[in-house]
């Protein structure tokens, strides 16, 4: 096992990015990914470790949203039948970045700037599309699947957006739905990369426990205390912080 060497005063930013992405029911690997690079840890030794704290912060987002009765397994089904197996598929590739690097961090920037600048009627659709779910979520939880599994995130920062800009959830349903999706991909994302890559369990333990403490405050104050408008415009900053970090490390 290669051993990593991290600086270790930069706990405190994961706190903070925990807490911003479990308010809006994400687990935070992209955040935690761009945290890594610029303490100079390579991706894909960190990987294992990102889907890990993925999965401890979005389980905490999970409990409080699911307390909060805002979960719908009705809505998590059709994008979890393929996006499991496409995660593990995903896992397992390796391919070149940069055409899918422009292609994200463009997506991002324009979800970003959709929920940021223009006022959404949001969860006002569901019933429309209800009858139809499946022939839309399978093939678009399968398009996730795969870029969870290569990227090494949950995929809640494609979900979200799509349930959001579509009408099918409001915010706080969006995040429910979200935190539950992310910790199903990133097992399946988790077992096929621990298949090439070794877990570190020195840093996830020690990240772990900070991240857990700081996901728990983060999404119990979405679940209960936020406003749905608020997570949304704290969801398009999420969005947008991670579209302009993949756009910048373009040009270093």
């Amino acid at each position: 096992m290669v051993e990593l060497q991290i600086p270790w005063e930069i706990i405190p930013l994961f706190f903070l990015m925990a807490f911003l992405y479990s308010s809006v029911g994400h687990g935070g690997a992209s955040g935690y990914l761009a945290l890594f690079a610029l303490a100079g840890v390579a991706r894909s030794e960190i990987a294992p470790v990102v889907l890990v704290l993925n999965i401890l912060v979005a389980g905490s987002s999970f409990i409080n949203y699911y307390r909060a009765k805002h979960f719908s397994y009705q809505l998590l089904i059709p994008f979890i039948i393929s996006s499991i197996p496409a995660a593990f598929v995903g896992g397992l590739l390796k391919v070149s970045s940069l055409a899918f690097t422009i292609i994200l961090g463009s997506v991002l920037l324009l979800a970003a700037g959709r929920l940021l600048f223009v006022k959404n009627r949001i969860g006002t659709r569901w019933q429309e599309y209800s009858g139809k779910a499946f022939y839309w979520g399978i093939p678009i939880g399968f398009v996730i699947g795969i870029l969870s599994g290569i990227t090494g995130v949950g995929g809640g920062i494609f979900l979200s957006p799509f349930l959001l800009l579509t009408g099918w959830a409001d915010a706080k349903k969006t995040a429910a739905v979200s935190a539950a999706f992310i910790i199903l991909n990133s097992l399946s994302a988790l077992v096929a990369k621990s298949l090439s890559a070794p877990i570190h369990f020195d840093i996830a333990l020690i990240f772990g426990i900070v991240v857990l403490i700081a996901g728990q405050i983060g999404s119990r104050l979405g679940a209960f205390k936020f406003q749905p408008d608020v997570l949304q415009r704290m969801l398009g900053a999420v969005l947008l912080i991670a579209g302009l970090k993949i756009i910048k490390d373009l040009w270093l």
